[in-house]
């Protein structure tokens, strides 16, 4: 019988189960997973939720079964699917279940690895850059860098998120992109037309970012900013270089709960902030996720758009332990943690059912009321 892995609250174990191959329901997808990749909610939505489940969102192998409503795809087609965060069959799994509509072909140079890279931290940057920020669509031929400028910056450029806000907002034409990044300096001048250090200090981010600005002829404020980390001090950082007056900030964490002092957090009035939840293509936005599943399809076929950096940790399903635990410890520097699933060892699983059932008994977690859409 198959097998998933089912991800504890604590993120101290997981059980390994068997559960029947899903059911296609009218618009679903079902597909034998040949690889996962991971996402830093991975670990942080049982932790939040209180729920142990199988928290796996990347998927990339063979169409196993459609919906009868699914006509886009077949049997044998090679993909890459976001699952739909919080329901069953994730992507931890030998097997797992998306719509159809957040499910993409992929080229036949793309490797699964490559693939599993992709759906959740693109969907991510193309929800925040283009329904929230309303910035300019990705055009075939886009005008020269430094024509018509529109700054944008984002705070963690090299994370997933950023790195593919940063290859959109190239395709859209902004100008200048300035990436805050630490580590992975290399990878961030490769994304990013500037690069600021955040470990040089707020103070220091504040008086390079107003530099470049000034530099460029565009006072001293940024009138866009996507802060793809948005815990440990860069909502209060951004506030600082953002503009007070018609800027626009993107977050891809609510500062209601992420910020250092939640309650007295405030944005000021002539400033528009949101907070870019990718699980509206899968509720409110779902047209958008059709419509931009489909065009990373084609990004990545003619090679406009690069799947993201990837590590493949050991012993797939039984390493998805390993992965979510550095993801936590903050180990991972510009790169995705991705996993063979035929790699996983032949042993018995750890426990056995039929399904994962959440439990209504649990006593709730502080972070129990994530502002998710449902």
């Amino acid at each position: 019988m198959p097998k998933q892995v089912i991800v504890q609250p604590s993120i101290e174990a997981v059980e390994i189960i068997n559960t029947p191959i899903p059911e296609a329901g009218d618009n679903d997808v079902i597909i034998k997973v040949v690889v996962a990749g991971s996402n830093p909610k991975d670990w942080k939505y049982p932790l939040w939720k209180g729920w142990p489940h199988n928290s796996g969102d990347d998927i990339a192998g063979i169409v196993h079964a459609v919906g009868k409503d699914v006509y886009e795809f077949k049997p044998g087609d090679r993909v890459a699917a976001l699952h739909r965060a919080g329901k069953e069959n994730g992507g931890y799994a030998e097997y797992s279940v998306a719509p159809h509509w957040t499910t993409f072909h992929l080229p036949q140079h793309v490797t699964f690895e490559e693939a599993a890279t992709v759906p959740t931290a693109a969907l991510t940057a193309a929800i925040a850059l283009y329904v929230d920020m309303k910035l300019p669509l990705p055009q075939v031929e886009v005008a020269l860098a430094g024509e018509n400028k529109m700054p944008i910056l984002i705070y963690g450029v090299t994370s997933a998120v950023g790195a593919f806000a940063a290859k959109l907002a190239r395709l859209s034409g902004l100008y200048p992109i300035i990436g805050i990044a630490g580590r992975a300096s290399d990878f961030a001048q490769t994304l990013a037309d500037y690069v600021v250090d955040y470990r040089e200090g707020d103070d220091a981010i504040v008086k390079r970012v107003e530099e470049i600005l000034k530099q460029k002829g565009l006072g001293n404020k940024v009138t866009h900013v996507f802060d793809a980390i948005s815990e440990g001090g860069t909502l209060e950082t951004t506030l600082r270089f953002v503009d007070d007056n018609g800027g626009i900030i993107s977050t891809v964490l609510p500062p209601s709960l992420f910020a250092k002092d939640p309650e007295g957090f405030k944005y000021p009035p002539g400033m528009a902030a949101i907070n870019s939840a990718l699980p509206r293509v899968h509720s409110t936005h779902k047209d958008f996720g059709f419509l931009w599943s489909r065009f990373l399809g084609r990004l990545l076929a003619d090679g406009r758009l690069k799947p993201h950096p990837f590590e493949i940790v050991p012993g797939g399903l039984h390493g998805v332990l390993k992965g979510l635990q550095k993801l936590k410890e903050g180990k991972a520097s510009a790169t995705k943690y991705v996993y063979n699933i035929e790699d996983t060892p032949d042993s018995p699983p750890t426990h056995e059912t039929s399904t994962s059932k959440r439990p209504e008994d649990k006593q709730k977690h502080q972070f129990q009321a994530f502002p998710f859409p449902p």
